[in-house]
């Protein structure tokens, strides 16, 4: 049986998480945690903590887990680069699940995304993506979309701070081959929606997910976190969970 630290609980993410937990019949939930409350006590009672709130909290999250050895999966988004260290330096005392994106089809979208990026190489095809969210999200583009950005930039050879064009906008002049362009819409409740265009002379494919439910990343990280029982210290994601690498 699992032991499990849900963070976040009073948003929308955390509630899903509980809702996903109580479906698994291996997966006892020990623990919530809620802004101002001591993150020391509710870490101690569980063996995993999952964590979809503010990359603001990350530092606290890890640190507290390092104390009491608990496993973590972070499903949090827009960290910075340093912070980014942080959870890999954590990673070599724990096993951490460290992923943009835990839907099971999303994920399968990142492995399409890497398959066709080598197949339908630049000389021939422009790449673009596209991602919608709700209002209320805060960091652009998704982490997602950022992944999907990452996986494009490893096939074409080409660099995020370099080639990545966001959004267009007045008179910029022809697009350059290297170019890979990434569009942020926000609005209403949508859930998430990524798409990864390529698009040639004559023909256009088009690669993508629409999410209706945030169940679907909260069973995903439900999984990571059974997952992560029988693994050592190290950073993982959702593609060595599901076994797509």
């Amino acid at each position: 049986m699992l032991s499990l630290l849900v963070t976040g609980t009073n948003g929308r993410m955390g509630q899903a998480v509980l809702t996903a937990a109580a479906a698994e019949p291996e997966v006892k939930v020990t623990s919530t945690h809620h802004t101002g409350e001591d993150i020391d006590a509710a870490m101690a009672q569980a063996t995993c903590a999952i964590d979809f709130t503010v990359h603001g909290f990350t530092s606290q999250l890890i640190e507290s887990a390092l104390k009491s050895g608990t496993h973590l999966v972070i499903g949090t988004t827009g960290h910075s680069d340093e912070q980014r260290a942080e959870i890999e330096a954590a990673a070599k005392q724990i096993p951490i699940v460290y992923a943009p994106n835990f839907s099971i089809g999303v994920n399968t979208l990142f492995w399409l995304t890497r398959k066709a990026a080598a197949i339908l190489t630049q000389d021939r095809f422009d790449i673009e993506v596209v991602e919608m969210h709700h209002r209320h999200k805060i960091d652009s583009p998704s982490g997602t979309a950022r992944r999907l950005l990452e996986i494009l930039n490893e096939e074409t050879g080409t660099s995020y701070q370099d080639d990545i064009a966001h959004g267009r906008f007045g008179n910029i002049g022809p697009r350059k081959k290297s170019e890979i362009g990434m569009h942020t819409l926000r609005g209403g409740d949508v859930v998430g929606d990524h798409t990864v265009i390529f698009a040639a002379d004559g023909e256009r494919i088009e690669l993508s997910h629409k999410a209706s439910s945030r169940l679907t990343f909260a069973s995903g990280a439900v999984k990571a976190a059974l997952w992560l029982q029988n693994q050592p210290p190290g950073l993982y994601d959702m593609q060595d969970v599901l076994g797509l690498k």
